[in-house]
């Protein structure tokens, strides 16, 4: 019997903090062997002239997320449901097309209803994919069922993560209302994501545009400037510094709120700032199309200018700005679940939010940061694959080249050219904001755990083999022990 059951041989191993020639041995799975030359292998995967990185660890999608309507019926005197197109199935595909493995994605809750009966529903439609997963628990009706009794059931499954919104309806919550999340965190242990707008300073600038006629896709940008992030972010960090608690700030798309940021972190506040693809591939005039053709690039927050790039790009470098995501948040353009489904002549306040992004993400900060000299391969990797999977807990079973790390891998061709298309990328979604993008540097093999789930753009998993990932405590997300004047009125739990 071979030694290993994979090897990878010849590739140049990008482990976040240098890249080395080596081969991979894998074993049940995990990585077992980094050696110049491993021979006695069952199967062997030649990577010559490529660079072999960890799967990505895509810490911010939504997946065949669960939100109130009308398609599906629920039991009597329950909530109808309905759900959004991209399936378990169909992410794990696109995501497995972009080098990514793992994903962090979320479990709804409603007004009015709990969260343990959604944990339950979505625990099972996420078996049902390919991806290794773990999820955050929204938080948008903190009441005392809530917050006393369901979110320490749902912390002691293994979800290590609370995520809130400081914009949108209904998910918003007040201050009292984040404070009340922030306390209960601290105290469970958990990391809190924070989507940073004014939910107040959006709704009034969107009743003042209507007002005047400005109802076209390309007016969301108007209606959430950049000084409506910067302030919530601002409070969001303040609130948090109040309680001693850590939070990471989802999806900054402007330096603005980028110094909001690095200015807690230089007062030694436990703050961690993500952005995604979008903020650097996108802009504020791609929703100024003829038609309705702009809905097409609508997410919160907008994207900004070319200008507003070159400061996000600086605020990686810089490290303020440790993680990017997707954000894959998918509506089609066509069809009643997607962008038009108010209308064609639907004012932008009523188009859905979010664009697809899984199978882009990789590709598209390779080729802008690592092809284009912005930042290191070293960069790329950390920001993409180990910085989530530390931030997150999945440390150190995702996001690094180690011996005892699951094997998960992307061979990527750093020097092949690739125009985007909606074909690669695999999703559910009728169109990518990306459609004629030219990126250099692309994956053609993606290993999940020792077994080649994508090779030349095929994907050839087997649904249901993805892997819940229960997170427990670890040391990045303690608190500090930091409050004003030393008064703690609710010291965290032993951990």
């Amino acid at each position: 019997m071979a030694e290993y059951d994979l090897a990878v041989r010849g590739g140049q191993v990008a482990t976040g903090f240098g890249t080395v020639r080596c081969d991979i041995g894998v074993k049940d799975g995990r990585i077992v062997a980094l050696a110049e030359r491993i021979a006695d292998a069952a199967r062997v995967i030649e990577a010559d002239g490529l660079l072999v990185l960890p799967g990505g660890v895509d810490s911010h999608c939504h997946i065949e997320e669960p939100s109130r309507g009308g398609y599906v019926g629920a039991g009597e005197g329950e909530p109808q449901v309905t759900v959004n197109e991209e399936s378990f199935a169909t992410a794990s595909a696109s995501a497995f097309a972009g080098g990514t493995t793992s994903v962090v994605c979320f479990i709804p809750q409603w007004k009015g209803f709990g969260i343990w009966e959604r944990y339950v529903d979505y625990r099972a439609r996420a078996a049902k994919g390919m991806l290794d997963h773990s999820f955050h628990q929204i938080i948008s009706d903190p009441t005392d069922a809530v917050m006393e009794e369901e979110v320490p059931r749902v912390v002691a499954e293994g979800v290590r993560s609370l995520k809130v919104f400081l914009t949108y309806e209904p998910l918003h919550l007040s201050d009292a209302q984040f404070l009340r999340v922030l306390t209960k965190a601290r105290e469970l242990g958990c990391l809190v994501t924070v989507h940073c707008e004014n939910y107040a300073a959006i709704s009034w600038r969107t009743a003042e545009l209507l007002k005047h006629g400005m109802a076209a896709p390309k007016y969301h940008a108007w209606s959430r400037p950049p000084i409506v992030e910067r302030e919530a972010t601002h409070r969001a960090i303040a609130l948090a510094e109040l309680v001693d608690q850590p939070i990471q700030v989802f999806h900054v798309s402007c330096a603005e709120a980028a110094e909001e940021i690095a200015r807690g972190q230089a007062r030694g506040v436990k703050v961690w700032g993500e952005t995604c693809p979008q903020y650097v591939a996108l802009t504020a005039a791609d929703m100024d199309r003829p038609g309705f053709e702009g809905a097409k690039f609508m997410c919160s927050p907008s994207p900004r200018t070319t200008e507003e790039h070159a400061r996000i790009w600086e605020m990686i470098r810089r490290g303020t700005l440790d993680v990017v995501s997707s954000d894959h948040c998918a509506f089609s353009y066509e069809g009643d679940k997607g962008k038009r489904q108010n209308g064609t002549g639907a004012v932008f306040r009523d188009i859905p939010n979010g664009i697809p992004g899984f199978a882009a993400r990789l590709p598209i900060m390779f080729s802008e940061g690592v092809s284009k000299g912005r930042i290191t391969l070293d960069e790329f990797v950390r920001l993409t694959s180990t910085n989530p999977a530390r931030l997150m807990g999945l440390a150190p079973r995702k996001g690094i080249i180690a011996v005892g790390a699951d094997a998960d891998l992307a061979l990527w061709d750093p020097k092949k050219k690739v125009t985007i298309t909606n074909a690669l990328m695999q999703h559910a979604i009728d169109y990518t904001p990306y459609e004629g993008m030219e990126v250099t540097g692309w994956p053609v093999a993606t290993i999940r755990r020792g077994e080649v789930v994508m090779r030349d753009g095929k994907v050839q998993a087997e649904p249901g083999t993805g892997r819940f990932l229960p997170r427990g405590p670890y040391d990045m997300i303690r608190p500090r022990g930091v409050v004003p004047d030393g008064f703690d009125p609710a010291p965290p739990a032993s951990r």
